[in-house]
């Protein structure tokens, strides 16, 4: 029974030392790197919300559209 718990302690030791091995093989992007990535997220972002807001402001003047034309009759 002792031997189970030292398996199962030792198994629990090996996994924290193959974290702290891969944690060490972690390449961190520059500060020049994450400051682009962020400007073009950014971008994107004002890019698409743009995008929907010119759908929706297309498809609020089609259904006004619609519905004038259904109420005429």
């Amino acid at each position: 029974m002792s031997e189970e718990k030292k398996n199962v302690f030792t198994k629990i030791k090996d996994f924290f030392v193959d974290c702290k091995t891969e944690l060490k093989k972690i390449v961190w992007p520059t500060q020049k790197t994450v400051l682009k990535n962020t400007g073009i997220v950014l971008m994107m972002i004002f890019v698409m919300g743009v995008f929907v807001a010119l759908l929706d402001a297309g498809l609020l003047q089609l259904f006004g559209l619609v519905m004038s034309v259904s109420n005429t009759k």
